[in-house]
């Protein structure tokens, strides 16, 4: 098992807090840097940070501050500490965002367009997006490391793992991080009639799944560490992971979706500061 090190943080130190008012301007910028301050043009393996505005459950989640930092910056920061991610890239609809993004280093070309950071927009969209400007501006990366900013407290190490990890073995067509779930799947409950029945099973009863845990097979959570997309299998399938995915397993870690999350997020990094020094110093 690969170890995400995601529970072990203590006391930060004081980070710096970004403001969210820079012009649209800091995206010509970063543009300017991509394209002629000698910047590569293309890479092998490409870091994309998807970071739409109009978050529902918390608002401006992409952006919340986390010790000084944006959630944002932390998955771009730990892109840019990678020895392995040859070039990073923010995609967003928002210029506020656009700014925080290119503050911490990300290249942010271009704005994505409203369409496809709806709620319902799959996550195709805005790869395709991305991939289609890049071979409009220089060509495809090999490799795309999806890193989620709801998924901050990351480890660049790790992220080099899974990825000399993918490239170990042929005939994967992508990598997905998960954490093993405190009880199988296979035990859960969905409300059908008002009634409790087993998952999958609308017939089914309490009885059915009420066996000793051991008695079942492991089951995963997706959780957003790190997922390695194939520019070929996505062009080739039009699919994002096809269907040879390898696991790549974590430490349980935490994946911001409500309130309650954000306040435990705000605890773990509490715990220990060796992460936020590691990234941002």
């Amino acid at each position: 098992m690969v170890s995400g090190l995601v529970f072990f943080f203590s006391r930060p130190s004081p980070g710096r807090s970004i403001p969210l008012d820079k012009t649209e301007s800091s995206i010509q910028v970063s543009i300017r840097r991509t394209l002629d301050d000698g910047e590569p043009v293309n890479a092998e393996v490409l870091a994309l940070v998807p970071a739409r505005s109009g978050s529902k459950s918390v608002r401006d989640k992409n952006v919340y501050p986390l010790a000084g930092h944006p959630l944002l910056g932390w998955s771009i920061a730990a892109a840019r500490k990678s020895a392995l991610i040859d070039r990073v890239l923010l995609t967003t609809d928002s210029p506020t965002y656009a700014a925080v993004g290119d503050t911490y280093g990300a290249e942010v070309p271009f704005l994505r367009p409203a369409a496809l950071a709806t709620d319902d927009a799959l996550d195709n969209s805005f790869v395709e997006h991305a991939l289609n400007w890049l071979v409009d501006n220089g060509g495809e990366p090999e490799l795309l490391i999806n890193l989620r900013p709801t998924t901050p407290l990351r480890r660049p190490e790790v992220i080099d793992k899974a990825i000399e990890q993918f490239r170990a073995f042929e005939g994967f067509t992508a990598l997905r991080s998960v954490h093993e779930m405190s009880e199988s799947a296979l035990k859960t409950f969905e409300i059908i009639n008002g009634l409790l029945r087993p998952m999958g099973s609308p017939d089914g009863t309490v009885d059915d799944v009420n066996l000793p845990r051991q008695q079942y097979p492991s089951t995963y959570d997706a959780n957003g560490y790190v997922d390695i997309l194939s520019t070929e299998v996505i062009r080739s399938s039009d699919t994002l992971y096809g269907d040879r995915v390898v696991p790549f397993i974590t430490e349980r870690t935490l994946e911001i979706d409500t309130p309650a999350d954000i306040e435990y997020l705000e605890y773990l990094v509490e715990l220990n500061p060796d992460l936020v020094e590691s990234l941002f110093t």
